[in-house]
């Protein structure tokens, strides 16, 4: 049975928690109207490029590396987004089981997986089981910024770029973690978490490149464009040409939809935090009520006894006078 000095120590431990938790809480919250903010002001510039992207497919020949599968492709990166901080609930848990779901289908269908990692938490996660990883970045999880995330997106870009030329060949380039030179590859998805609500993320599998599953849809919204209720479509003219103009732009259009991806991924991190904190303020409360409960009612019981014991005694007193 603990004492009630016991009790107190351990309300005013789970008090002091509770403090910590809420303060999170409320700086996830903030974060989340940050993080809503940038995702907005991204979208103008993401806008303008899709439709950009929309024109030149309905006048290009669509004849590029990154939008169409390779017959021999071999090796396939995975980039897993996790967080550079805890505290987030299930977020990173349930990014990096999706993962080894992918990484498993794509194994069985005979691709060699290539490992790229972004946040702390992912990359303590496979080096902890000693699993190798191609590429890892860090600190930007909660803030991410174009010039912040350039070098993972030149990574991918360059590393698929490279493949295209052959899946042995090694890309000209520098590993992010160990300084070595990395392998070229056929695919690449992206593992990460979508923010559904404040109170839903899920973990997401998107495939990045090549991009051949949005041609139809850079087709389908086209046509609708060019093709107006009065039946005349505009004359259009592209200079240079309509294929190098693809040329240009698809990379730069990857690497938007890459950064989109991780503004997406920094808004579902800081729900999931908010929402991870909230329920440990809501558990801390609780569960500081029962203890104090407890603490009362061992109190009372103390009380109880010693009042016992004082008029058992004053019985005991009262008796001997009585006999003398």
């Amino acid at each position: 049975m603990a004492t009630l000095r016991e009790w107190r120590d351990r309300i005013r431990s789970v008090n002091s928690t509770k403090k910590i938790t809420k303060a999170q809480e409320l700086i996830a919250t903030s974060q989340i109207t940050k993080a809503q903010q940038r995702v907005e002001a991204a979208k103008p510039y993401a806008d303008e490029l899709k439709n950009v992207m929309e024109r030149l497919a309905a006048a290009s020949s669509l004849d590029h590396p990154m939008l169409h599968e390779r017959e021999n492709g071999r090796v396939a990166a995975i980039l897993v987004v996790t967080s550079d901080r805890g505290m987030a609930g299930g977020y990173n848990h349930n990014v990096l089981k999706k993962a080894a779901e992918l990484e498993r289908m794509l194994t069985d269908a005979g691709y060699e997986v290539v490992r790229l990692v972004t946040g702390n938490k992912g990359v303590s996660h496979y080096k902890f089981r000693g699993m190798d990883v191609a590429g890892a970045w860090t600190g930007w999880s909660q803030k991410p910024s174009w010039d912040g995330t350039h070098d993972v997106r030149r990574f991918v870009v360059d590393g698929f770029l490279a493949g295209s030329e052959g899946t042995t060949a090694w890309r000209e380039g520098v590993n992010a973690t160990e300084g070595e030179a990395v392998r070229g590859f056929d695919q690449v998805h992206v593992v990460y978490t979508e923010f559904v609500s404040m109170l839903t993320q899920e973990a997401r599998v998107h495939q990045l490149l090549p991009i051949e599953p949005v041609l139809e849809e850079f087709k389908y919204e086209n046509e609708s464009m060019l093709a107006p209720a009065d039946g005349v479509a505009p004359d259009m003219e592209f200079e240079p040409d309509p294929d190098t103009l693809m040329d240009e732009l698809l990379p730069v259009y990857v690497s938007r939809s890459l950064y989109s991806i991780f503004l997406e991924a920094s808004a579902a991190e800081s729900a999931s935090r908010r929402t991870a904190m909230k329920n440990a303020t809501d558990n801390a409360t609780e569960l500081a009520n029962n203890l104090s409960r407890e603490a009362n009612q061992a109190r009372q019981a103390k009380i109880t006894q010693e009042i016992t014991e004082i008029i058992g005694g004053a019985g005991a007193l009262s008796g001997s006078e009585e006999s003398d």
